[in-house]
């Protein structure tokens, strides 16, 4: 059967706050079918696996499967919990790389570092990194220095940087294009909330961009025009659970299904069909995250123990 829509969302974070809390981004494929998750960003652990299939149980209307799933690394001194956490599950990868909000703390990891632990068959991206002014955790500085090694480790191995930018639009842009001009690399904006200067500059630079239930708030006109403005083949879809609930549920916890209204949103606005942002935004995972593989290897397992 067709799949009736697919966009991307965050596995709900249940003990977590600030800072550190767990964030997943996923596609999904939902139809007559179970629906696919492929998780792009975020931090999890085996236990969430459960709390999945409590959510499956409350929800019975949703029958959910995970494909894929990139777990993000935000310390790279603590990578080894999130590779262990890769290791164990057919179809989880992860990324490496160090939160700007610990930039200061991980000065000393090394471009050369970051590209050896690529060589892991699990390890499909870099990040996140980038510049959070609005938080300020870590010293500007500090914070260049780290997106900046980050994008010459995603040069070098031709994995895509997830990059983490908040309040600094013209840094952003400027330091992006610095380094394009050393050489290209593949990288995706998440959770936007920039301007459109920051926007249409990164689309020239061949990034990708990943809009919340964010672009659903009755107040994020701009955002939804810079939305409708993007092309096609550059645009994902994210939640960021437990927060930033799509408007229709504004105010509650966020979940996976309600990426859906999101979804919604972003079709609505870019004049086409659900159908059409579903194949789109499947197909850019895809196209970004070039080292995870298109066939999933243990959906079927994981579908069975989300409706045990």
């Amino acid at each position: 059967m067709r799949p009736d829509i697919v966009s991307g969302a965050t596995f709900p974070d249940y003990e977590l706050s600030g800072h550190d809390r767990q964030r997943y981004r996923l596609s999904e494929v939902q139809g007559g079918d179970p629906m696919i998750l492929i998780l792009s960003r975020g931090h999890y652990c085996p236990k969430d696996f459960q709390q999945h299939q409590l959510m499956v149980q409350m929800h019975p209307q949703i029958a959910v499967a995970y494909t894929r799933i990139v777990t993000i690394s935000t310390r790279v001194k603590r990578h080894a919990e999130v590779l262990a956490i890769a290791e164990r599950f057919a179809d989880v990868y992860c990324s490496v790389g160090t939160h700007p909000h610990h930039a200061h703390e991980e000065l000393d990891i090394a471009v050369d570092e970051l590209i050896g632990r690529t060589r892991h068959s699990k390890v499909v991206a870099l990040g996140e990194a980038g510049l959070d002014y609005h938080y300020d955790s870590s010293p500007r500085a500090a914070q260049e220095q780290g997106l900046r090694n980050h994008i010459s480790a995603a040069r070098a191995t031709g994995l895509p940087l997830v990059i983490h930018s908040r309040d600094a639009d013209e840094d952003m842009a400027r330091i992006l294009e610095q380094e394009t001009g050393k050489g290209a690399f593949p990288a995706v904006l998440h959770c936007f909330t920039g301007g459109r200067d920051l926007a249409q500059r990164a689309i020239a630079l061949g990034l990708f961009i990943s809009f919340t239930g964010i672009v659903t708030f009755k107040k994020s006109d701009e955002l939804r025009a810079i939305a409708q403005s993007l092309p096609a083949d550059r645009i994902l879809l994210e939640t960021d659970a437990p927060y930033l609930a799509p408007g229709r549920y504004r105010g509650k916890r966020n979940e996976p299904a309600y990426v859906v209204e999101t979804a919604k949103v972003l079709a609505e606005t870019r004049r086409v069909s659900p159908e059409e942002i579903a194949r789109q935004t499947s197909e850019n995972f895809f196209r970004l995250f070039r080292k995870v593989p298109p066939q999933a290897a243990g959906a079927d397992k994981l579908t069975q123990s989300a409706r045990a």
